[in-house]
């Protein structure tokens, strides 16, 4: 049975949904103190991190150097369990062509695009940009993120640019919109999501109770 006696720090660097994924960890982690917080020494103390993001990659990247968060989030990443979120996830990533080009963390390899002005379904369909609403998502790996969540559940998305899966050794779950693209990444202590856990129901929700008990 999992501990949820524990201490989550939620990164606050102006550029997240940060009260909605706050209020749903408490929701689902009983007993655990959830910090909405830019100190690096309350993240430090954390048993667990949160890195959210909405917003241009641009104004992200430039909250992130400012505040130093790459540094807390690459630490945190070292030693304990992180949930990217969103533009979070992009933010890890090693270059976003949105704003005419910006470089991210680099802290996992591959590139974030844009869907394009004429993206497409298989039918030949023109699909609107940016990607919001509820898709499925193709679980590629058995991850304790995953559990108790069916394959192909649905989760709530609302993005522009997209991580790409192709030959992408970290992928954890993909998802189709023209094309497949990273709905979630995984590596080590590091679970990432371009979906919003906190606005996508039931299965979102389990998401988050299960990172509330993951070892990393």
């Amino acid at each position: 049975m999992s501990d949820f006696r524990s201490h989550i720090a939620v990164i606050d660097y102006g550029m997240g949904n940060l009260h909605s994924v706050g209020k749903a960890l408490e929701h689902v982690c009983p007993g655990a103190k959830v910090s909405i917080t830019s100190d690096p020494a309350l993240v430090e103390d954390a048993d667990r991190v949160v890195f959210p993001g909405v917003g241009a990659i641009r104004d992200c990247m430039g909250e992130i150097q400012r505040l130093n968060v790459g540094d807390v989030v690459s630490n945190a990443i070292k030693e304990k369990p992180v949930l990217a979120i969103c533009v979070g996830m992009q933010a890890l990533m090693e270059h976003s062509e949105e704003n005419g080009g910006v470089n991210c963390l680099g802290l996992l390899p591959g590139k974030v695009k844009f869907f394009g002005d004429t993206l497409q379904d298989s039918q030949g369909s023109k699909l609107k940009v940016p990607h919001m609403g509820w898709n499925n998502v193709h679980q590629t790996i058995d991850h304790p993120l995953w559990q108790g969540i069916e394959q192909h559940s649905r989760f709530y998305f609302v993005h522009s640019y997209y991580v790409t899966a192709e030959n992408n050794p970290h992928i954890a779950g993909t998802c189709d919109y023209g094309s497949p693209f990273a709905a979630a990444l995984s590596h080590k202590n590091l679970f990432a999501a371009q979906f919003h856990p906190e606005k996508s129901a039931e299965a979102g929700l389990q998401l988050l109770r299960n990172f509330c008990g993951w070892m990393g």
